[in-house]
């Protein structure tokens, strides 16, 4: 199978490079302190596989037994965003289960020059039937979910679809989104943050690609992870993140020149159209959820977010949170962490902590009746 070929020959890779000098490897990283080489061991023996779902074929990975936790990645990621937390779970009695979704990686299948294939119902439709194969059919094919970014929009839509499928959430930088019959989401963006701001510049087919190509995936990569102003974004037509291509290529403390080169390699093979889609939808989701106006999230919540996390500082986000908002849309919402000093990939930049958040919480939910 290609794709379990192409990491085990990235692991390799890593191992090889680990031989002199067992420091280069930085992730993942683990609390007891034990070596690089061990934990790209591990990395290894997490299982690869392909899943017939929804009419598309999805790459998985998977390790460890115990209660289901599916974990959903956002832009620009994929499954390897939950490195750390797949070895985690797995040496905590649980079966993490991380795919790469419909558009990303090695998942295929998904007709990308068409946006409207890349709705919450298509995502949601593509997560239930995961679920179903991964979990078994039955009345009992509740699993625990963990969410990130676009993951998490994903996320709290299958708990407003089918509830019925998820034990408990976990969702991390985006809070719930109560849907607005008045404004469509992109008019009401452009008219907060202008044309510049980067959901917009995302939306016309090929132009932001176009752009992207000039700078070169390693940098428009490095870019986003580097990201850490709690403030809009904005990618104004030729200068966007105001890098020059002949800057040189820095990386956030928290991911290794070897991380970059795996998401550089897989989105060089992809391309970044796929997940662009989600933004290209929003309007589309909009049309298409006017039936859940003002309906409630009715599964057991926790929520973080980093307070440099600029989903944290759209407008209205804070009050949102803090204020009643999100518990009166969220009523079964029984914790919210802000965490100091952390921006987007929280779950990346501070597994530890991530960790023990997501398994303090579920673990009230994993004794079976």
């Amino acid at each position: 199978m290609e794709t379990c070929i192409g990491f085990k020959n990235w692991v390799l890779h890593i191992l090889k490079s680990l031989l002199p000098q067992t420091t280069h490897l930085t992730t993942p990283t683990t609390t007891n302190k034990e070596s690089q080489t061990e934990v790209v061991l591990k990395m290894e023996q997490i299982e690869h596989k392909m899943v017939a779902v929804n009419g598309i074929n999805m790459h998985v990975a998977e390790l460890g037994k115990g209660p289901t936790v599916l974990l959903i990645h956002g832009f620009p990621e994929l499954w390897y965003t939950w490195r750390h937390q797949i070895l985690y779970l797995a040496s905590h009695g649980y079966r993490a289960i991380a795919p790469d979704l419909r558009g990303y990686g090695d998942t295929t299948g998904a007709p990308i020059s068409d946006p409207a294939k890349f709705t919450t119902l298509h995502v949601v439709g593509d997560l239930v039937a995961l679920i179903d194969a991964v979990a078994g059919p039955g009345e009992n094919n509740k699993v625990f979910v963990v969410a990130h970014d676009w993951g998490a929009v994903m996320a709290w839509a299958l708990c407003l679809y089918r509830p019925d499928k998820v034990k408990a959430l976990v969702a991390l930088s985006v809070p719930f989104s109560p849907r607005n019959p008045k404004y469509k989401p992109l008019d009401a963006l452009q008219h907060l943050y202008g044309k510049d701001y980067y959901i917009t510049r995302f939306q016309e087919p090929g132009e932001i690609e176009g752009e992207f190509a000039v700078w070169g995936t390693e940098r428009v990569l490095s870019n986003f992870f580097n990201f850490r102003k709690p403030e809009a974004l904005c990618l104004p037509k030729g200068i966007g993140f105001g890098t020059s291509p002949d800057d040189p290529i820095t990386l956030p403390s928290w991911i290794s020149k070897e991380d970059l080169a795996y998401y550089t390699s897989k989105f060089e093979k992809t391309g970044f159209t796929g997940g662009l889609n989600y933004y290209r939808a929003l309007n589309i989701n909009w049309e298409l959820t006017a039936p859940w106006t003002g309906a409630q999230i009715k599964v057991p919540v926790k929520f973080i977010v980093g307070d440099l996390d600029l989903t944290y500082h759209t407008m209205g986000a804070k009050d949102y949170i803090q204020k009643g908002g999100f518990k009166k849309d969220v009523p079964l919402l029984e914790d919210v962490v802000i965490l100091q000093g952390v921006a987007h990939f929280l779950h990346e930049e501070k597994p530890d902590e991530i960790n023990q958040h997501i398994h303090h919480f579920i673990q009230h939910f994993s004794v079976e009746p």
